[in-house]
């Protein structure tokens, strides 16, 4: 009979560790990073509503927050919403899906994501990496996958 255990010695599972920790809302700290992971995609770089998306940068971000993207660093809500804005105009008719499930690891997290006209394969993909501070995201780094995304 196969293990379910890791060679790490703990369960296999996403989002295993952290589980203890619980936030104001009652929710693992495990949970949180993976609902930052999942909004993020959709309510902040999927938002093409101005208001909305600035509502959602402050929610989830901290103040001091940290994008690591291809072609630089920014930091800050104000850097965050412009960068976010610019890219959604750019492409508004494209929706971000995740690929895979987000998986959790003490304060940080992954999300494989791919983006492209709704219904159709995606035109690049990416992968979200996080990490979190008092149930924001402090950085966020940005990799777009070579073989699939524009250079």
């Amino acid at each position: 009979m196969e293990s379910d255990r890791s060679p790490f010695g703990i369960s296999e599972g996403v989002g295993q560790a952290d589980t203890s920790m619980k936030d104001d809302a009652n929710m693992t700290a495990t949970e949180r990073i993976i609902e930052l992971l999942y909004r993020n995609l959709q309510e902040v770089f999927g938002e093409g509503d101005a208001a909305r998306r600035r509502t959602a940068i402050e929610e989830f971000y901290t103040d001091d927050c940290v994008l690591y993207v291809p072609d630089g660093v920014l930091v800050g809500h104000a850097a965050l919403d412009k960068f976010a804005g610019e890219l959604r105009a750019t492409h508004p008719h494209f929706v971000y899906t995740p690929h895979g499930q987000a998986q959790a690891l003490h304060n940080g997290g992954i999300l494989a994501w791919g983006s492209g006209p709704k219904g159709e394969p995606p035109e690049y993909t990416g992968l979200d990496v996080v990490i979190v501070r008092a149930s924001q995201i402090a950085e966020l780094y940005v990799f777009l996958n070579p073989k699939l995304s524009p250079a």
